[in-house]
């Protein structure tokens, strides 16, 4: 028997949802014909316990207006901001002054980075950015000699901090799971920022990863990638190797109140088609989800009838 490749499926799926589609916006233009009115189309993370959102990387080669403005676009609630736009050297006012403008945006700043920790006194002014610009995590790729002096600003500041892993080829963190050894005897609000895209680039399945590592999962930096090797490169979601259906659901049954953040790092100096083809690609995958309970971090089973989440 013929086994039927994930893309396959995908494809299969994809154009049973056009075919749904396109019925809908039939049934949408006979409405307007007799003058009905039609109600707009909802976000469907809005029912879910997480949110999308941006890492400004994506943007790099914008301006952080020109960032601001493309992330509404997207109709993304949240962004994770890369020093490129707003500099860690960056004087108090000026860190205020692009908060607020974010801010007053109608985005949530929730974060930065990816931030590169070498030396003590990089710690000291990372967390004093993040104090002053109102975030609530650091995403980093810190010396792992470094980390008893982050656990101690995290626990004066209550700013968490989320290890990002890089793939294969980097020399602290390449998998989550090295991630979470360094870390595991820290103080919880040390975490894991989970890019799944360099997950799976290291040979590790990302749902895998975020079922096995929940109970540190703080963040994730979302994106397809083309092969399941260290020669692997960003494409637009749907497009890659990674199950994205499958690490969706396993998001919603862990029911990770955390961000999902696209890091779209194809096409530099013109990005914003393909991440819009992926945000509309997640979105789809989010609404033909079947959702399913909750389940315990430590076992992966469901929740018991009134039992606390």
């Amino acid at each position: 028997m013929n086994k039927i490749s994930r893309r396959h499926f995908i494809k299969a799926g994809m154009a049973s949802s056009l075919t749904n589609l396109m019925g809908k916006l039939a049934i949408s233009a006979n409405k307007k014909k007799i003058g009905q009115r039609e109600r707009p189309a909802e976000i469907p993370e809005k029912h879910l316990s997480f949110s999308l959102g941006l890492a400004s990387y994506t943007f790099r080669a914008f301006s952080l207006e020109q960032t601001i403005t493309m992330t509404k676009r997207l109709g993304l609630e949240k962004i994770c901001l890369k020093d490129v736009h707003l500099p860690l050297t960056a004087s108090e006012q000026e860190i205020k002054k692009a908060a607020e403008k974010i801010r007053t945006a109608g985005l949530n700043l929730y974060a930065c980075g990816v931030v590169y920790l070498e030396r003590p006194e990089e710690v000291e002014r990372v967390f004093t950015y993040a104090r002053i610009a109102g975030l609530s995590i650091i995403v980093s790729s810190p010396r792992p000699e470094l980390l008893p002096l982050l656990e101690k600003k995290v626990k004066q500041t209550d700013i968490s901090l989320a290890i990002h892993n890089h793939g294969p080829g980097d020399k602290y963190y390449p998998t989550p799971a090295d991630a979470y050894e360094k870390i595991k005897r820290f103080d919880q609000r040390i975490g894991l920022c989970l890019d799944i895209g360099h997950a799976a680039r290291a040979g590790i399945n990302p749902s895998e990863a975020a079922q096995k590592f929940s109970d540190r999962l703080l963040d994730v930096h979302l994106k397809d990638v083309s092969s399941a090797s260290p020669e692997g490169h960003t494409v637009e979601m749907g497009r890659g190797v990674i199950n994205l259906a499958e690490f969706l659901q396993m998001i919603v049954r862990l029911n990770y109140h955390g961000s999902l953040s696209f890091e779209y790092e194809k096409d530099e100096k013109d990005p914003l088609p393909g991440l819009a083809e992926s945000v509309g690609y997640v979105r789809g995958l989010l609404a033909g989800l079947e959702l399913s309970e909750p389940v315990h971090h430590d076992t992966g089973k469901p929740f018991q009838a009134g039992e606390k989440v």
